[in-house]
């Protein structure tokens, strides 16, 4: 591998028929985002909601690590006025609710460690596959960080008040296994299974009614977050009722075939 492979860039985008796959890639600094990453994941981001042919999203990093957070000399460049460190701290928050809010459903193939704010990142993601390899910890608490308040809450909603508490107050890393019991992991697989897995459910979720899909998540995550529009997700169901989707939903049921949506 050359020097340039090894050093990576930007995160990278590649499609391939329903499924995108977003790649951070920087694997010598074990995928650690800059701030520059940041922007260039937002437009990732737009370009997948603006592609209706894709169905779902996979989020994975090169070479041994999935992340090891937000660059922390960044952070502390920024951290000169109180102006300055408002805007470090908004704009990866940002990128995090974005990836949350995504349309599509998304999957994090965590194919290696994941510290720091890229545990907010995995966590933003409809589903966490993980190699029985991985470990995580969130170190806020070591650094002198107070997290933001939205990626605590993901934390608090996604696994429980305890293990919140467990992972930022201790910053104590913990094993795939752990991982899995807390809920962190939606499911663990050995590493040479791991594509297989993740292949598996991305297939599944392209298969499925793209729309109903997108509304449906789009509840949960409100629900999570205590804010539900109940007007709109009455409004979704409604016209979910009346739409193409269910119809060829029911239609391929009544023919025994896969639905083609």
């Amino acid at each position: 591998m050359t020097e340039a492979a090894e050093t990576g860039g930007s995160p990278v985008l590649e499609i391939e028929g329903a499924r995108a796959t977003i790649r951070l890639n920087r694997p010598r600094h074990l995928n650690r985002l800059q701030a520059e990453d940041l922007d260039e994941l937002m437009a990732l981001f737009d370009r997948i909601e603006a592609d209706p042919a894709i169905r779902v999203l996979v989020l994975t990093g090169t070479g041994r690590a999935f992340s090891a957070g937000y660059d922390l000399n960044s952070v502390a460049e920024r951290a000169v006025s109180v102006r300055e460190q408002r805007s470090a701290g908004s704009a990866f928050e940002v990128v995090v609710n974005r990836l949350e809010d995504l349309g599509v459903p998304t999957i994090c193939r965590l194919n290696g460690g994941v510290y720091g704010g890229s545990t907010d990142l995995a966590l933003a993601c409809d589903f966490r596959i993980g190699a029985d390899t991985v470990e995580m910890f969130m170190p806020a608490a070591r650094l002198g960080l107070h997290y933001y308040r939205s990626g605590i809450k993901r934390y608090v909603t996604r696994l429980g008040v305890d293990n919140a508490k467990m992972l930022f107050l201790t910053a104590r890393k913990i094993g795939a296994p752990e991982m899995l019991r807390i809920g962190y992991l939606t499911d663990m697989v050995p590493m040479e299974f791991l594509d297989e897995e993740v292949d598996r459910l991305a297939g599944l979720l392209a298969g499925n009614a793209p729309m109903a899909m997108r509304g449906m998540k789009r509840a949960i995550n409100e629900f999570a977050r205590g804010a539900l529009d109940e007007a709109a997700a009455d409004a979704r169901h409604r016209d979910s009722m009346r739409g193409d989707e269910i119809k060829e939903g029911i239609k391929a049921f009544l023919e025994k075939r896969p639905p083609r949506f």
